[in-house]
């Protein structure tokens, strides 16, 4: 394997890891911490993900340039494509609805939830199973 095929799957496994092990490991465990409110949790959840957002945001950077200069198959490209409009979706359509709930309650309004946190969710997983396959694709390439 070359060096930018490598970068590829290796840029895309480290996003993946990162996703699994913020949005669905540590979100929602630092609800179950002992005192941590509604207003803690929102508050660290803010800088988590805002500091993920940068990161995966980078990582698709990485990735455009690493397929521009390599295109892989088909498959590899279109699915890493996805994982990088998903991730489009999440910052441009649905973080800022989750913004300004959190602003809200952060505020010390009594803000009704949102369905938006749904829908990020709904996103997320399907990044994830874009980053998975396209991956695994990048490998079997």
């Amino acid at each position: 394997m070359s060096t930018a095929p490598a970068i590829a799957v290796a840029v895309t496994f480290v996003w993946l890891g990162m996703v699994l092990a913020i949005s669905f490991l540590e979100a929602p465990l630092k609800f179950r911490a002992p005192d941590v409110t509604l207003r803690v949790g929102l508050g660290i959840g803010r800088i988590v993900f805002r500091a993920l957002n940068a990161v995966e945001a980078a990582f698709a950077v990485v990735l455009v340039v690493v397929l521009v200069v390599d295109r892989p198959d088909a498959g590899g490209l279109v699915t890493l494509i996805v994982a990088i409009v998903l991730l489009l979706a999440q910052l441009v359509a649905v973080r800022p609805r989750l913004t300004r709930r959190s602003d809200a309650v952060l505020a010390g309004a009594d803000a009704p939830r949102s369905h938006a946190h749904h829908v990020y969710i709904a996103l997320e997983s399907l990044k994830v199973l874009a980053l998975l396959i396209g991956g695994i694709l990048l490998l079997a390439g």
